[in-house]
């Protein structure tokens, strides 16, 4: 089975592609392939399907093409693949193996050709990665916005890898095929310049100086004619070397260092070229496309006033002997004018020359595993001019030797040098002075002690100038500040500064335009490689599934990973089983993790100590959040303070990777920081689990009101509750059922918790709150947590909790087929009731249970039980309650062939409340009215109110009261129309409920 995206959306197997139908479910299946093992929300798939405003039923469309595309899947036996497309509450999730997908073995392939040194080895790996291609990317989608993006993402990437085969065919010296490749790439994309400037010179040292002149022409005009523009710096320095014969044709010579950088330097008569080779090391080479030098200059000065002769001393040789020189203007005036460059401002020593060229960098990371997309996205960020990468994450997660392999992968794309400093950010030794690092620098590059200047600023700039024109990097470990790492920065458009932090540096990314890289936990194939790198494979391989256990435990962490594989290391008697059942305690897992100076505690600690003290505060109190994610409200709660403070403190701690934003105003903790941050102040615990449990109970409360207005609180609030200084404010009945649908876990988390800790009264009331989603997918699986709530309310002896618990129960034991057990807890439903005092409880008590008894056949009883319950809730004058007794007495009362009673009913009901806020009982009432007109022989009116009662249900998406009311319209119709949105609400039914 093989995905593809590069070319028409398709999915190929052994028996031919799947057939994946209209141009949306391509698009679907193409945003789901480019988030491949991510969650996807129905929300960004719907940006992706519709360029203008979505249809109202858009949720539906997408549900219904995800199950066409899950069935395909299954058909195919994408299971054997290890291929699942699935559901992860308002998410979907397309799992597979990378391998399987042409985009990314593409971006690998180019991975392993930047590594060659061979450029023969890597002409062969990038024909390979460009062969994957089989048209325009994601082809036969609906090119919505983001999909727009992403091909165009896509394309840039296949230019790119275009112009580095013709540079890999540069260096074996077949220029014609560098042309040949070029050119039907630049007749395609005829106003890229970078394209024309490559081809051009491919042309020249093929030998052939008119084509490559007239491609000049062509493209000046075109970018004049359709643009109004001149030709940029790049095509411009093209035609002017070319006309002064620099990119004479190259010797073909096959360079060990591969194809990764492009000689843009010139080549000179001498031999010399731009890429500064020399006895200071080959030039070119390196895994990607870092940027190469630029002509040096044609007299240096050392830092003590010597005068250095360079290959710039000599005047290049053009055909015809003539003297080469500056060409004017942008390369199109003063043609064949010798002139001398103008004399730079501060001459700098040759650095190329030197025999060992200027290398700080530690050793090369050991057992380094993984981190194949990492270490490309570096490669693409330190591709630009100029660049500061910018590597971030939390503490441990391996940043320091990400950016060491990288650097030491790519030792031939610096030829001029490679200079690093830990900054120290994060530690106990503080940082170091910035006059002492640059210094370090200074002295590194060759000017000698006496020259160094004694401040900051004068340092700085004499590094700058040192730095211009030179291919250098810069590799700036552990910062903490933006502003530390600006006085650091190198001067020249070739070098490449490389930067971690535990923090973001928004600001280095606003003033000096940084790329982050940012850098998450290991995958656990790469987590157990691993272990497997410091305990030998053969260990790990004798207890693979306690190796994926440990990784586990350990999540991710390379620090973490690293340390335990240390403690095991030194215990050969020792098995990976039984250190794995020491992680699993919590309450010892951090302890095992540290060993001598090293551990997860004190790289957490280190980042800590660094924060104000309000976020401090914060990360300690959400060590003890019961739940997976947390919003500023949930963290407000746990902290005691407002959203408006927790926000701020919420921020700090993302900046500082000890928090993660996993969508807008959502964030998790990584199990690990979540240990240490509940060790942080212990004896927050009950404060801080007492408020977040008071926080659900409020949002919850607000949003069972929003979706289901105009009924009776499902109980009163307990005696000590704590009113939160906020509760969230839902707009309509969808934002509150999204919330209780994302936040079902996590409340059910904080109701076993509350159990746990003894706040049984909470318990249960948490759990009785989500009654609009319960009445919303009763098919979900309600029972088990609804039992957990009955036991916690007669944990307190509570006839009050313990009758409207079992109400909710018993209904849903009853949509669940299971009407023995649900009569016997519904009949002590009413009784419990009105021993409380409770005659609301106790009339929605007597409508569940004449439910059952109707199902079961005792007609009568449940007529007489629902009755007394419409009399209790009007005495009561509860309209909600009143409605919802009418909707099953309606029901009975047709089931008992009694029509024009059943018809009555339902226009009582209709007439207590609003029909716009009442959408699941107004589906259900229509159904009932349909049904009873079918029932007194008039058809058409029943057909109408029923169709009524569908489109209603599929527009709110009530699946639910879609399918009653449709399975009652193919009773008496067989309008293919009906059969297939049944069949869809049923599919939609099955896969979300």
């Amino acid at each position: 089975m093989e995905f593809r995206l590069l070319g028409t959306v398709s999915v190929d197997t052994f028996t031919g592609p799947l057939p994946l139908g209209p141009a949306k479910r391509r698009s679907l299946l193409a945003a789901l392939l480019l988030s491949a093992n991510t969650p996807v929300s129905i929300s960004r798939l719907t940006d992706s399907l519709w360029d203008d405003t979505p249809p109202l039923h858009a949720r539906s469309v997408i549900q219904g093409h995800v199950s066409r595309l899950r069935a395909l899947l299954v058909g195919a036996d994408a299971e054997a693949y290890g291929v699942e497309l699935v559901t992860l509450g308002d998410a979907y999730v397309l799992r597979l193996p990378e391998t399987l997908l042409d985009s990314q073995r593409f971006e690998e392939l180019l991975t392993l050709a930047r590594g060659q040194r061979s450029p023969a080895d890597a002409v062969l790996m990038l024909k390979e990665a460009l062969s994957l291609w089989q048209g325009p990317a994601l082809s036969g989608a609906f090119a919505g916005r983001p999909l727009q993006a992403a091909a165009h993402s896509l394309e840039e990437s296949r230019l790119a890898t275009v112009e580095q085969l013709a540079r890999a065919y540069a260096d074996l010296g077949e220029h014609n095929r560098a042309a040949a490749v070029l050119r039907a790439e630049a007749v395609a994309h005829p106003m890229r310049e970078s394209l024309a400037a490559a081809l051009m010179t491919a042309l020249y040292r093929a030998g052939r100086q008119s084509e490559a002149l007239d491609w000049f022409h062509r493209t000046r005009r075109l970018l004049a004619d359709e643009l109004g523009i001149d030709p940029g710096h790049e095509l411009a320095d093209a035609y002017a070397l070319i006309l002064r014969g620099d990119p004479g044709p190259d010797t073909g010579r096959n360079a060990p260092d591969g194809p990764g950088t492009a000689a843009r330097g010139p080549v000179r008569a001498d031999g010399s070229g731009g890429d500064s080779s020399g006895p200071g090391g080959p030039a070119g080479g390196g895994t990607g496309p870092v940027p190469a030098a630029r002509p040096a200059a044609d007299r240096r000065t050392g830092p003590d006033g010597e005068t250095a002769a360079g290959p710039g001393d000599r005047p290049a040789e053009q055909p015809g002997g003539r003297s080469g020189g500056a060409v004017g203007g942008a390369g199109v005036g003063a043609v064949g004018a010798p002139s001398q460059a103008p004399p730079r401002p501060l001459s700098v020593p040759s650095l190329a020359g030197e025999p060992h060229p200027t290398d700080l960098l530690p050793r090369a990371p050991r057992g380094f595993q993984g981190r194949t997309a990492e270490l490309a996205a570096l490669t693409r960020a330190a591709a630009g001019e100029a660049p500061v990468c910018l590597v971030t994450g939390p503490a441990g997660v391996g940043k320091t030797a990400l950016a060491l392999q990288w650097a030491h992968r790519n030792q031939a794309a610096f030829p001029d040098g490679r200079l690093f400093a830990d900054l120290r950010g994060f530690s106990d030794t503080g940082e170091p002075a910035l006059i002492e690092v640059l210094r370090e620098f200074l002295l590194a590059l060759g000017v000698a002690p006496r020259r160094v200047p004694e401040s900051v600023a004068a340092a700085a700039a004499l590094f700058r100038s040192l730095t211009d024109r030179r291919r250098l990097l810069v590799v700036l470990d552990n910062a903490r500040h933006s502003a530390t790492v600006r006085p650091l920065l190198p001067g020249g458009t070739d070098c490449v500064t490389l930067v971690t932090s535990r923090h973001r540096l928004e600001g280095l990314i606003a003033s000096d335009a940084a790329r982050p890289v940012p850098l998450d936990v290991l995958e656990p194939p790469d987590s157990t490689a691993l272990l497997a790198g410091v305990l030998g494979e053969d260990r790990v391989l004798a207890e693979p599934v306690a190796a994926r256990r440990l990784a586990e435990l350990c999540g991710g962490l390379p620090l973490a990973l690293r340390v335990t594989a240390a403690r095991l290391a030194g215990r050969p008697t020792w098995t990976l089983a039984g250190l794995a059942d020491e992680l699993a305690d919590e309450r010892s897992r951090l302890t095992f993790l540290d060993v001598d100076d090293t551990g997860v505690s004190a790289a957490l600690r280190l980042t800590v100590q660094q924060l104000p003290q309000d976020a401090v505060h914060q990360l300690a109190r959400l060590g003890h959040h019961p739940g997976s994610h947390f919003d500023p409200y949930t963290a407000a709660a746990l902290a005691g303070t407002d959203p408006v403070v927790a926000t701020a403190a919420l921020e700090r701690l993302a900046a500082a990777h000890l928090v993660t934003e996993t969508a807008p105003g959502r964030w998790i903790l990584h199990d690990l920081v979540r240990l240490y941050a509940r060790g942080m102040d212990p004896e927050g615990g009950p404060d801080a689990l007492i408020g977040v449990l008071d926080h659900y109970i409020a949002t919850a409360l607000a949003a069972a009101d929003t979706a289901e207005p105009g009924g009776e609180p499902c109980f009163v609030l307990p005696e000590d509750y704590h009113r939160p200084v906020a509760v969230r404010d839902f707009v309509d009945r969808p934002a509150a059922m999204h919330w209780l649908a994302a936040e079902r876990d996590d409340l059910a988390l904080a109701a076993v918790a509350a159990r746990t800790a003894g706040f049984h009264d909470r318990a249960w009331r948490i759990i009785l709150l989500q009654w609009p989603q319960v009445v919303w997918r009763v098919r979900d699986s309600w029972s088990p947590l609804l039992e957990l709530a009955l036991d916690s309310a007669r944990a307190r002896d509570d006839a009050y909790a313990e009758s409207r618990v079992l109400n909710l129960l018993g209904w849903v034991l009853t949509e669940e087929g299971r009407t023995a057990e649900a009569v016997v807890l519904l009949e002590r439903s009413p009784v419990l009731a009105r021993q409380a005092g409770d005659r609301l409880g106790e009339a929605t008590a007597l409508i569940n249970l004449a439910v059952v008894q109707a199902e079961q056949g005792e007609l009568d009883t449940a007529l007489e039980g629902c009755g007394r319950a419409v009399e209790l809730a009007r005495e009561e004058r509860d309209a909600h309650t009143e409605m919802l007794a009418l909707q099953h007495l309606a029901r009975m009362q047709l089931t008992a062939n009694r029509p024009h009673e059943a018809l009555e009913s339902v226009r009582t009901a209709l007439d207590l409340g609003p029909e716009h806020e009442e959408i699941a009982r107004r589906v259900l009432l229509l159904t009932t009215s349909g049904e009873a007109r079918l029932s007194l022989g008039e058809e058409d009116e029943g057909i109408r109110l029923l169709d009524l009662a569908a489109e209603e249900a599929e527009n709110s998406g009530y699946d639910e009261g879609a399918v009653r009311a449709l399975q009652a319209l193919l009773r008496v119709t067989a309008e293919p129309d009906y059969l297939k949105r049944y069949e869809q609400a049923v599919r939609r039914l099955t896969e979300d409920g």
